[in-house]
């Protein structure tokens, strides 16, 4: 900034609006992609739904109500990466996602139905990572997919340009506001700016950022100077500002801070103010860009309410200019949409021309084809003050506006947009706040599976399920801590450093083992059937002799507990019937042939005495506990062992590795995996469990990013890839998820959350259904699941688990509103396993037999299935005939009203309390 010219916009100041002014009620996505997750035209507001695929529309203004609804639309099969309104039509939205498509929308007016089916729909080779429209051209916009930057001609469906010189994935891809050049930024840390009617190689170059992670540009008001965000080698956050005719190094550079989250740099070219949005964070930096004499003066901070998930301009046409507002951002948070304005106070209430000078008009320069043939006219401005409106209107022929439907006699339903604001009108949707790959798009699934649960649908319910797609009958799953009286609490010492590969402790319907964190691998066991306070004193435990690693209970034998150390050994111990009463000090049996530490233990499912442990040693071995020896060794893998699971046959055993494998083994066959297929690519921890009957298989770790992700392959087809991918949040724990075969649901934490996640898995599209998660007030150190006989079915409980906290350990019960109670859900509660019975012996399981577990009925005798309860039908209040017959006149009415309110002030010719008092005589006042 010039040292002789002090800015207009030095005392800016940003406003945050009262909770009136905020767009509430909504469910933002938080998965983490290349984005701002929210974007605004002049009418509309488009955001990130935490449903893959789905958008939320909503007003930018209210229209005279008090509540904005919101609306949504089912666009892609999978994420939205990005999103752009047209500069021209307010009502054209453009859509990338990565199921590799790029889709043009015509939304309509405010309180009419969305559409279900894309104007425009352009094929990617990759996921779609950013988009943008150029800023003079109807018709023409940048997409980026993978390591190549396209230049598309929507009106043919075609691209015109292929900018393809990157190293690695294109993380920015944005017009210069003259639409002549487009700048690039890399994973590959390159900054490159194209001419893409010229040449489709690069014309410039140069390093931006040290490091690789999240960087994005954003131009000036010419096509000399831009800006860029990014990270240096100290994974410090930087702005940097670049000059296309010196680029070889920045004008300026400013670092802030070490924050993970990346910085979205919203830029007004006309007041060159730069706003600094960081994903995950409370607060907005601005700056002003001052490219005459090159510096990135800070003008204010301001500190947000909330977490923001994604930022967005609103288009300078749609600002109170009489109120000196130069600029205004929305705060995309978890539950609202926040708009934040940034005002310059100025004491005369009339329209500013310094603060305000003339913007770039809604009217194209040229159509796509002038474009690409050379033409560089630039969009015609207008002025902002209120005298000169209203302004020239254009809408795009890309997609038409759809023709106003007919009146007809016959009701119809009502949109989806307009439903009652009391409804969330996604309802039916069963997507969780992540992304999903699912062949099948959110506007074109079927309707839900049917439910016996005595609880009839209604037409108009199961329509607006057909609109929604299928959704879970344990979507509005209650997950209860249960009375303080079943608590194990004064837990000390406890052992919160347990590998992760382990679960941290175990349970099965009797015990629970915890490790404690004094010296000697110390397991306290506590029984369940005693809550309440434990005694101050030390408590008797086992003395494993070296730090515990992973530990099980014998699923046949609830006295056995097999615990694994840092030895490389597995020790067997058995607990008295009674309880523990004193320290053990020597185990029941011992384990040895690792050669490195154990990692984890999984017992066989249908056989006794098989035991299943991996290593450091980069082997799973198998052990006959009845004999005590190892009998199978199973080879394969090049790095850490994450996880290991057994089919529910018992047949199979799948393991993933950090070498970012998912292998499946059959042990008896041979010491080689059958088959092999690519696992998640982050390598900070897995697990891995058999779904959907053994047909599938679910996978939880972490993505490139560091996003925690879940993963379902076909059992039979690992070599192919995952069926369909989920993210969920970045957090550093590994999921660890717990099975239920009956329900088909899996719920999913990890040590030191506060959220348990629960989805129903299914073996085809759409692969996962949300449902409700349970949340609790401070994190857990570890949560397992109980056996099903534990559950109380006359509550609709169909899951039971344990919370273990710092100090103590408390019963979850995960339950389903019903309203016919009385009957037995068997829809909820089929034949269950008898998991605590053996099916074989090892010996014969080793041997190559194989079997299947016996059922038990949940049915408790003196209940009648809901399935065979007869249908009650709906009783209809009619409105008595007295009510007809006794209409009264607006006379009568009036009447009775004053009789009323004379009849509460009483009758005027009452006495008074007051006259009954006895007074004082005259003579007695002397």
């Amino acid at each position: 900034m010039n040292r002789f010219k002090v800015s207009k916009l030095r005392h800016t100041e940003a406003r945050l609006p009262r909770r009136e002014a905020w767009i509430n009620d909504i469910r933002a996505g938080t998965t983490p992609s290349c984005g701002n997750h929210i974007k605004s035209s002049c009418s509309l507001i488009a955001f990130n739904c935490d449903r893959p695929g789905v958008l939320g529309i909503v007003p930018l203004e209210d229209q005279g109500e008090d509540k904005r609804h919101v609306a949504h639309l089912g666009c892609h099969s999978d994420l939205v990466t990005d999103l752009d309104f047209s500069p021209f039509d307010d009502f054209l939205l453009a859509t990338g996602s990565a199921d590799r498509t790029v889709k043009l929308w015509r939304l309509p007016a405010p309180g009419q139905t969305l559409p279900s089916v894309a104007g425009v729909v352009l094929e990617e080779d990759l996921p779609v990572a950013v988009l943008q429209f150029h800023p003079t051209a109807d018709g023409i916009l940048v997409s980026a997919a993978g390591t190549a930057a396209k230049v598309w001609d929507a009106a043919k469906q075609q691209p015109l340009a292929e900018l393809a010189a990157h190293g690695d994935l294109v993380q920015s891809a944005v017009w210069s506001r003259d639409g002549a050049l487009v700048g690039t930024a890399c994973k590959d840390k390159q900054l490159r700016i194209f001419d893409p009617r010229a040449k489709s190689q690069a014309s410039q170059s140069t390093q931006a950022h040290e490091n690789s992670r999240d960087s994005r540009l954003a131009w000036t008001d010419t096509q000399e100077h831009l800006v860029s965000t990014g990270f240096n080698q100290m994974r410090e956050r930087e702005v940097k500002l670049w000059d296309t005719r010196l680029f070889s190094s920045a004008l300026a550079s400013l670092t802030l801070d070490t924050s993970p989250g990346s910085l979205v740099p919203l830029l007004d070219p006309d007041s060159r103010l730069l706003v600094l949005a960081g994903k995950g964070e409370r607060q907005l930096y601005c700056y002003e860009v001052a490219p005459q004499q090159p510096a990135l003066s800070p003008v204010t901070q301001c500190v947000l309410e909330s977490v923001l998930r994604g930022a967005a301009l609103v288009p300078r046409r749609a600002l109170a200019v009489m109120g000196c507002e130069v600029l205004r951002v929305l705060q995309l948070s978890d539950t609202a949409i926040i708009p934040v304005s940034y005002h310059v106070p100025r004491k005369a209430v009339e329209f500013h021309e310094d603060l305000f000078p003339d913007t770039t008009g809604c009217v194209p320069a040229c159509d796509s084809h002038t474009w690409w043939a050379g033409s560089s006219q630039q969009v015609q401005k207008v002025s902002l003050n209120p005298a000169c409106r209203p302004w020239p209107s254009f809408t795009s022929c890309l997609v038409p506006p759809a023709e106003p439907p007919t009146d007809r006699a016959q009701p119809r339903e009502p949109p989806v947009g307009d439903a009652d604001p009391s409804t969330d009108p996604s309802e039916g949707f069963s997507s969780p706040p992540s992304s999903l790959t699912s062949p099948s798009t959110p506007s074109s699934l079927g309707p839900s599976r049917s439910s016996t649960s005595g609880i009839g649908t209604s037409p108009s319910q199961r329509s607006l399920q057909s609109l929604l797609g299928p959704s879970s009958k344990f979507r509005h799953t209650q997950g209860t801590v249960l009375h303080r009286d079943s608590h194990i609490t004064n837990l000390k010492g406890l052992n919160l450093t347990t590998p992760g590969e382990s679960d941290g402790f175990c349970a099965n319907q009797l015990c629970v083992a915890v490790p404690l964190l004094s010296s000697g691998g110390q397991v306290a066991v506590l029984e369940l059937r005693k809550p309440g306070r434990l005694p101050d004193t030390a408590l008797p435990t086992l003395q494993n002799g070296a730090a515990v690693t992973d530990l099980a209970w014998d699923p046949f034998d609830t006295h056995r507990l097999a615990v694994a150390g840092e030895d490389a050994r597995i020790r067997l111990w058995r607990v008295p019937p009674e309880g523990l009463e004193e320290v053990l000090t020597m185990p029941e049996a011992v384990l040895t042939g690792h050669t490195e530490k154990i990692y984890s233990l999984r017992f066989h499912p249908l056989a006794a005495d098989v035991l299943a442990s991996s290593s450091y040693d980069l082997t799973v071995r198998i052990w006959d506990l009845q004999a005590g020896a190892e009998r199978l060794k199973l080879q394969g893998h090049q790095d850490q062992i994450f996880g290991l699971a057994w089919s529910p046959d018992g047949q199979q055993l799948a393991t993933i590795c950090k070498d970012g494998c998912v292998r499946v083994y059959d042990p008896r066959r041979g010491p080689e995996p059958l088959q092999e297929g690519p696992g998640p690519e982050g390598g900070r921890g897995a697990r891995i469990v058999w779904v959907c009957d053994g047909r599938c298989l679910l996978v939880s770790g972490f993505d490139s990013r560091s996003e925690r992700q879940l993963l379902l392959y076909a059992a039979d087809a690992l070599a192919s890839g995952p069926l369909a991918v989920l993210g969920l949040d970045v957090a550093p724990s590994t999921l660890l998820p717990s099975y239920d075969p009956d329900t088909g649901l899996v719920l999913l934490t990890g040590k030191g959350d506060t959220r348990v996640f629960l989805y129903e898995l299914l073996p085809e599209a759409p692969f996962f259904l949300e449902c409700n998660s349970f949340t609790s007030p401070d994190p857990h150190k570890g949560f397992v699941l109980l056996p099903k006989t534990e559950c109380d079915v006359r509550e609709v409980e169909f899951a039971r688990c344990l919370r273990l906290r710092q100090t103590s350990l408390e019963p979850v019960a995960f339950r389903l509103p019903r309203v016919r109670k009385e009957f037995f859900q068997d829809d909820v509660f089929p034949d269950t396993a008898m998991s605590w019975e053996p099916v074989l012996s090892a010996e014969a399981w080793l041997q190559g037999a194989n079997g299947r577990p016996r059922l038990l009925s949940l049915q408790p005798p003196d209940m009648t299935p809901v399935s065979q309860a007869p249908r009650e039908a709906p009783a209809r209040r009619v409105p008595s005939s007295a009510q007809y017959l006794e209409e009264k006149s607006d006379q009568q009415k009036k009447e009775e009203l004053l009789n009323a309110m004379v009849a509460k002030l009483g009758n005027r010719e009452d006495p008074l309390p007051q006259d009954s008092f006895e007074g004082v005589d005259e003579d007695e006042w002397d």
